[in-house]
């Protein structure tokens, strides 16, 4: 069986569509060998194989966020527990000796001339079970009914959370791989560069054309190598975010052994996204859970000027001794009835109304903003899915035109100022298709946050395969 965080992950995953290679996972740790003149590396020191799912794992884990918004979880847990005994009976089992001198006097005791009015020493042996109970009691029914909204509230601010931690470790995975696929591309138009600028210095020992042509296409390669230089740093720095953002050392390399790939976006009705944004939201559902609890609260401070019934009864023995104490009970109802509380109760119901003012506020605001993310989240994923398949397709012309303008170079019927100028629409068209597939594989990210998606559906909700 799947951990939630793995199931959160998988399903992160399978929504932006990756296309995982098989085999591929975490790499193992083992202990640094002793340094030796020819010792083989250490797992250590080798790239961490580094998956979607695994980077979001880790996230998951080693997050501050996450860890103190579980321990919050926790507490208003066992808050709500608390309050939840009071409404319950309660049992304890007092056993006592003691030995004792009393005055008679002091009690108002009538004591005969001339008698002493002290008495004793004796014994006094005590044994017996209590219990009490609250029969009705407006106060701490509310209030326990408060503090059980308010464990809801906190437990769904930790699903938040987490969803907040799959948003940002994905965008970072993402970020990191289209800045390696940048590299990529860059080292293949210096490639190209390099090639032309050959041919160029081949033509012009030949005679066919002009050192300027020469001079042009070693502008043009090193511009190319300049870019390749900060690609390599962007990817470097890109590892490192991701790296500090998941919990592993800055000084073991990352090796990313996901590619994103390209799938249409399924269409979904702006009503659809939001009725599922607040069914799954995990915000919103705290919120909603804030205010139940604010509703609790003044029900619980109106009732502390209620009148309440409590019962109470004991059994035990008591006597001189063990062996002499005899059976004795008492069973009790009390009733309480507040007349005056110098305005206390009042007080309190006036900031529970206040309190509950202000977490409505919050909700409503919430559900303002939820709607502005959905919205948002649809069309950046209309925009970018159009920008992606313009950009391919000019990527792919591009890339016919740098073909057709070197073919026309090496005929001698154009200049090297084609060429270049070719080169330069090749580097901009396969830049922009790398930023367009970024955008819209964080577009998807995004949508599934806005959503709330939850690990069973939100594959299902995006269209997304395994």
């Amino acid at each position: 069986m799947i951990s939630y965080a793995t199931a959160v992950a998988l399903s992160y995953a399978a929504s932006v569509g990756w296309a995982a290679p098989p085999g591929t996972g975490a790499a193992g740790r083992s202990p640094t060998p002793a340094p030796s003149p020819p010792a083989a590396p250490s797992d250590d020191a080798a790239p961490l194989q580094l998956s979607l799912v695994d980077a979001v794992t880790r996230g998951l884990e080693r997050n501050l966020g996450v860890l103190l918004a579980e321990r919050g979880a926790e507490g208003a847990a066992g808050a709500a527990r608390s309050a939840r005994a009071k409404r319950l009976p309660d049992l304890a089992v007092e056993a006592s000796e003691a030995r004792t001198k009393i005055n008679l006097e002091a009690y108002g005791l009538p004591v005969a001339p001339g008698e002493s009015p002290l008495i004793g020493p004796f014994n006094v042996f005590d044994a017996r079970i209590s219990s009490s109970m609250p029969l009705f009691d407006s106060a701490v029914n509310a209030g326990a009914r408060s503090e059980q909204a308010g464990a809801r509230a906190a437990r769904a601010a930790v699903d938040d959370v987490r969803d907040e931690v799959v948003l940002g470790v994905s965008s970072l995975y993402l970020e990191a791989v289209a800045a390696e696929a940048r590299v990529v591309a860059v080292r293949s138009e210096v490639s190209s560069a390099e090639s032309l600028a050959r041919q160029a210095r081949d033509m012009k020992a030949s005679g066919v054309v002009a050192r300027v042509d020469v001079l042009r296409a070693e502008v043009q390669l090193a511009s190319e190598r300049q870019r390749l230089i900060v690609a390599e740093n962007e990817a470097a720095t890109r590892k490192l975010a991701l790296a500090r953002a998941i919990g592993v050392p800055l000084s073991r390399g990352l090796e990313l052994v996901d590619r994103p790939v390209y799938r249409p976006a399924a269409p979904m009705p702006l009503d659809t996204a939001l009725e599922r944004a607040y069914a799954h939201r995990g915000d919103l559902q705290s919120a909603e859970a804030a205010v139940e609890a604010a509703s609790e609260g003044i029900r619980a401070a109106r009732g502390e000027g209620l009148p309440s019934l409590a019962l109470h009864g004991d059994v035990g023995r008591i006597g001189p001794a063990p062996s002499g104490a005899e059976t004795t009970f008492t069973v009790a109802a009390r009733i309480r009835v507040p007349l005056f509380t110098g305005g206390a109760v009042q007080g309190r119901v006036e900031q529970a109304e206040a309190r509950l003012a202000e977490r409505e506020a919050i909700r409503d605001d919430l559900r303002e903003r939820i709607e502005l993310e959905v919205r948002t989240a649809l069309l950046d994923l209309e925009a970018s899915d159009a920008r992606f398949k313009v950009a391919e397709g000019a990527a792919g012309v591009a890339d016919a035109q740098l073909e057709q303008t070197r073919d026309r170079f090496a005929a001698g019927v154009s200049s090297g100022v084609e060429v270049v100028q070719a080169q330069e629409a090749v580097a901009t068209a396969h830049d922009n298709a790398i930023a367009s597939l970024l955008a819209f594989n964080r577009a998807r990210v995004a949508l599934a946050r806005a959503l709330g998606l939850s690990a069973e559906d939100m594959n299902e909700l995006l269209g997304g395969e395994q």
